[in-house]
């Protein structure tokens, strides 16, 4: 499974690992995913998402709902 964000597909970010010589080499900047189950109260279930903690920060801030219908307004399907 790639390490993305179910809901809104963030994914990993390279950069430079700088060293005290600063000397360059590649690296990447992974996301915090996390395995985080919500209740959809209005369909009556469980659903089990690997999203990141800025995106649990944001469903609890506005709500599974409203998080849901954005993503699927942006084409992703759950």
């Amino acid at each position: 499974m790639a390490r993305k964000d179910q809901l809104t597909g963030k994914g990993p970010m390279s950069g430079n690992h700088v060293s005290h010589a600063h000397n360059k080499t590649r690296r990447r900047f992974e996301v915090n995913l996390q395995t985080k189950r919500f209740y959809l109260p209005e369909q009556k279930r469980w659903i089990k998402l690997r999203v990141s903690a800025n995106t649990i920060k944001t469903i609890n801030k506005k709500g599974i709902e409203v998080v849901l219908r954005e993503a699927r307004k942006q084409g992703v399907s759950i």
